[in-house]
């Protein structure tokens, strides 16, 4: 079976989770037999992704999205210095005036492969792809699966965002022949906002990535001496790691911070990432009074993400809206116990984790210093998370994903 895959990132030029769902989704169905050639809207070397075909619709490097003035790129933070070997040099550079027009090129090279490939369907991921996957099906009679990784209800944390990007959404939604959905919150949101039928959308869970699992990893002894001091002293470090944005609920996450604080001085709270909340979130965090409990680190990848899940007891997701949250179960990976908002499709999958609604900081509050206060709860959650995560796996959700494939071409046999 060959599929085209559509999607806008791929490890290492990734701004979160969405390109490295990607990327283990499909080494999973390529180990199951499946064929694939993936389309991304720039021109790079990918190191160690040999399963798959690569195809660029434009000539731009990542670099040159990174400076470009795309919406959808703005929480990237990688630069040359982290991959001085890979970019692409003396790139031609495609219309960099929008994000439309990076989505119309990318439209464009779709059409231009489908006059001369067939594949067997084309699998789309979000929002940016979903056009393209409505021209293979409209006008090539390919079916079509819209992949929803984040709505942009999740987005803009709420009932706002962009309402072109909520028409490309409902759009491509009412067209697919199947969705992917990363969980039921996911799910139950694209039924209530944009009316689709519950049958029509499958719930496809993510796992922990693979090369996070095979890549060697320790803490070095002489790295964060600080914070390892103070854990000798008895502090409990307290993570969180995405980008600041209203979605992520981190002002909900502070204000809870500050109200465990009051009643246990030894709690420390990281906050890993960078985001157009940051300096609110510094000024915040002074105004509580709590600066000195409180880390920013900025942006982290690799061994700095890692280090940071390695260095903590409790890792909190507090988003307002997350379709799924990889980092819980790379947080669960190190060994952290888990506080997850409800409002998190991990939270479906995770159940030993305590969980609590985004708005209610009380009880965020009173379950860190639960945690903190007992290392017998501590590892008692631990060994149940544990058991919970390494029950999802990526060969489980490309067979499911492999059934919907079959299905689909059947049923276009049968037309």
């Amino acid at each position: 079976m060959k599929i085209l895959m559509l999607g806008w990132e791929l490890p290492p030029y990734n701004s979160g989770g969405l390109g490295v769902a990607c990327l283990n989704l499909s080494r999973a169905l390529s180990k199951n037999g499946v064929e694939i050639d993936f389309v991304v809207p720039y021109e790079a070397v990918h190191p160690n992704i040999d399963f798959m075909n690569i195809l660029p619709s434009t000539s731009l490097s990542p670099f040159e999205l990174l400076k470009g003035n795309y919406g959808a790129y703005e929480n990237f933070f990688w630069s040359e210095e982290y991959f001085p070997d890979i970019f692409i040099p003396n790139a031609v550079s495609a219309d960099q005036s929008s994000i439309r027009a990076l989505q119309r090129a990318y439209i464009n090279f779709v059409e231009r492969y489908l006059l001369e490939e067939k594949p067997d369907l084309v699998h789309a991921h979000d929002w940016l792809t979903f056009e393209a996957g409505i021209l293979a099906k409209k006008s090539f009679g390919i079916p079509f699966i819209a992949h929803v990784h984040a709505t942009e209800f999740d987005r803009a944390g709420g009932d706002g965002g962009n309402p072109l990007v909520h028409e490309i959404e409902r759009e491509g939604l009412l067209l697919a022949d199947k969705i992917f959905a990363v969980s039921n919150l996911t799910k139950n949101i694209i039924h209530e906002k944009y009316n689709i039928p519950l049958e029509k959308i499958d719930v496809i869970y993510n796992s922990l990535d693979e090369d996070f699992l095979k890549t060697p990893y320790e803490l070095k002894k002489d790295d964060y001496s600080y914070l390892k001091s103070l854990k000798r002293e008895g502090y409990t470090i307290v993570s969180t790691v995405g980008r600041f944005t209203l979605q992520k609920g981190l002002t909900h996450l502070l204000h809870a911070a500050a109200k465990a604080v009051r009643k246990n001085p030894k709690l420390v709270f990281i906050f890993a990432g960078d985001g157009e909340e940051r300096n609110e979130l510094i000024e915040l965090s002074a105004e509580l009074g709590i600066s000195k409990n409180v880390f920013f680190t900025g942006f982290v990848r690799g061994k700095k993400l890692r280090d940071v899940y390695s260095l903590s007891d409790i890792f909190v997701m507090s988003s307002i809206s997350e379709p799924f949250g990889l980092t819980a179960l790379e947080a669960a990976h190190h060994g952290d116990v888990l506080i997850l908002s409800k409002q998190s499709g991990a939270s479906e999958v995770l159940k030993n984790a305590f969980s609590y609604d985004f708005w209610d900081e009380d009880k965020l509050a009173n379950q860190i210093l639960a945690i903190s206060s007992s290392k017998a709860l501590q590892e008692s959650m631990k060994s149940r998370i544990s058991s919970e995560y390494n029950n999802i796996s990526w060969d489980d959700i490309a067979k499911k994903c492999l059934a919907s494939y079959n299905s689909l071409k059947s049923r276009k046999k049968n037309k």
